[in-house]
């Protein structure tokens, strides 16, 4: 299989359904900052997190590849809302719950906000967080703007997400031993 079709050479790019769309339109927008976000966890597992953060990673990005599969699945003209789809969507953010509070145990309680930084996976996890929210941005919008909902509970996830990788960061600092530094007005 040939890296390039050529397909897309005319501004569009095609859906799971054959669809023919925009590149700028607000669906690819959406998948393409989810797709961003991913990367982002690949920047942050090569920085070398600990073993367990990696690990969550990891199934992160898989979990993202299936958010930019749904995203880029449009909906048909029958009812696309699939019961099963939604209970997997409410078992995934109750997953991602999940690890926020078994990370958050490992940090100390928030009482400020804190600059983003610390040890380079921290880092890391801070700018996938800030990519996330632009994702959760993009989503939004696209919901907003098709008048439909993308992918079911998309935003409840990529918001969960975002959260996870915030504590994520922190649990990579306290690893590392890096005190956070509070915001100073």
């Amino acid at each position: 299989m040939k890296i390039y079709t050529k397909t897309g050479d005319q501004g569009n790019t095609g859906l799971f359904r054959g669809q023919r769309v925009s590149k700028d339109d607000p669906r690819i927008e959406a998948i393409g900052a989810v797709d961003e976000c991913n990367c982002a966890l690949g920047v942050a597992r090569a920085a070398t997190p600990p073993a367990e953060i990696d690990a969550v990673l990891k199934r992160l990005q898989h979990l993202l590849f299936e958010v930019g599969a749904d995203l880029a699945t449009a909906p048909s003209t029958e009812n696309n809302t699939d019961k099963k789809d939604l209970e997997e969507t409410d078992a995934g953010v109750s997953e991602l719950e999940r690890l926020i509070d078994q990370f958050e145990i490992q940090t100390k309680p928030l009482t400020v906000f804190i600059l983003p930084s610390g040890t380079p996976a921290a880092a890391a996890l801070h700018n996938a967080r800030a990519v996330c929210r632009r994702a959760e941005r993009r989503v939004v919008a696209l919901e907003r703007e098709a008048g439909e909902k993308a992918g079911g509970r998309t935003v409840v996830c990529l918001n969960r997400l975002s959260d996870l990788l915030f504590v994520l960061a922190r649990a990579a600092n306290a690893h590392g031993g890096f005190v956070e530094e509070p915001w100073e007005k």
